[in-house]
């Protein structure tokens, strides 16, 4: 079996250089199980992102270090304290929504300023660290304007600076960027790095877009049906996914099925159930067995296209040009493979002309850039 989380599951209560900890947390709503066992570690500092599809249970899983929620079993702690009859409003955590839940019969100041309050401190820290925090967001033209007045990204600066104006240990972000348009997204993912490199605090974000989650994080869970099925950094989870789910679920990829037919040190061959013959390079920390069923993984980018049969002795395959699509920085190709396999490969816009479809080509890739993974 394939291991596929890093995960220090020996870190004790007392690891000062963990902010939040998940020990076999569980939650059950109705007799459906929502979270599984899940086992984290959560480093003081780092930017960590909970990713998955919908309904895998990220956002419970980020409601439970809130407070929002409580485990069902299991144990959670946020900097080495144990949170299980800990209310929200007692715990060093503050959450980012995706709608923002601003007041808005409040000012931009005046929402900063709203859990300032409710703790009763003095007017002048108050002033002091509103002012702090508008200046944190590029805000501070706006202290006065309300909710209605400022555009999406403005609104999230606004949510983001009432969250850091308590000066949290950890920065909980649901889904924060979701409600925020294309562009607008992806010059907030750039304002949300520099604001965490800048603080230093503990993030931990939940989201559904891989782009994002690989774009910011020092690591990422991967969860599907309320598990956990990867932890890494972003080049580990997207250049060795641990299981077939991973593979498919970050980025785009080819999925093949089969088996080992053989292996040595350097390499496996598989054969797959539309009978191709493909050589794969085995990865070091994983144990094969011949005869074993695989999935394999092959990147759209990692696939060249040739339109006369390549000098390569292994992964190469005849076939023809079923779609072609322009996509600005890249050009999509659609291949059907002499097998009935369709694939996808993804070239660089290089300004040159694509070949149309039903064009004869052939496919090739190394053995060093498929994955075989366990089923």
């Amino acid at each position: 079996m394939i291991q596929t989380a890093t995960q220090n599951r020996g870190a004790t209560v007392s690891d000062k250089n963990l902010d939040v900890e998940l020990r076999k947390v569980f939650k059950v709503y109705n007799g459906e199980t929502a979270v599984r066992g899940v086992d984290l570690d959560i480093h003081q500092g780092e930017f960590f992102s909970i990713l998955g599809p919908s309904g895998c249970g990220k956002t419970t899983t980020l409601r439970m270090i809130a407070g929002f929620e409580m485990p069902s079993a299991g144990e959670l702690y946020i900097r080495g304290q144990s949170m299980t009859q800990v209310p929200p409003y007692r715990r060093p955590v503050n959450t980012v929504f995706q709608s923002y839940a601003l007041f808005n019969h409040l000012s931009v100041s005046e929402n900063i300023a709203f859990g300032l309050r409710i703790k009763r401190l003095g007017k002048a820290e108050i002033e002091t660290r509103v002012r702090e925090a508008l200046k944190l967001v590029k805000m501070e033209a706006y202290a006065n304007r309300y909710p209605a007045q400022l555009s999406g990204g403005q609104q999230q600066r606004v949510a983001l600076a009432r969250a850091l104006v308590n000066r949290p240990a950890v920065l909980l972000l649901d889904e924060p960027l979701g409600a925020l348009d294309l562009k607008l997204r992806k010059e907030m993912q750039v304002e949300l790095s520099n604001l965490h490199k800048d603080l230093g605090l503990t993030f931990v974000m939940v989201t559904h877009d891989q782009e994002e989650a690989l774009s910011l994080s020092d690591r990422i869970a991967v969860m599907n049906y309320g598990r956990i099925e990867q932890i890494g950094n972003p080049v580990e989870i997207y250049e060795k996914p641990g299981t077939p789910f991973v593979a498919d679920f970050i980025g785009d990829t080819n999925l093949f099925k089969g088996r080992i037919e053989t292996q040595d040190a350097s390499s496996l061959q598989i054969i797959t159930d539309k009978k191709l013959k493909i050589i794969v390079q085995p990865q070091q920390d994983v144990n094969y067995a011949t005869g074993a069923d695989v999935v394999l993984s092959v990147r759209p980018e990692k696939i060249q296209l040739s339109l006369y049969p390549p000098s390569v002795e292994v992964n190469s395959f005849e076939g023809r040009l079923k779609h072609v699509m322009f996509m600005g920085t890249h050009v999509h190709y659609v291949v059907e493979l002499a097998s009935g396999d369709l694939i996808t490969v993804m070239q660089p816009n290089t300004l040159g002309n694509s070949p149309s479809s039903d064009t004869p080509i052939y496919a090739s890739w190394s053995a060093g850039d498929c994955i075989a993974l366990s089923v």
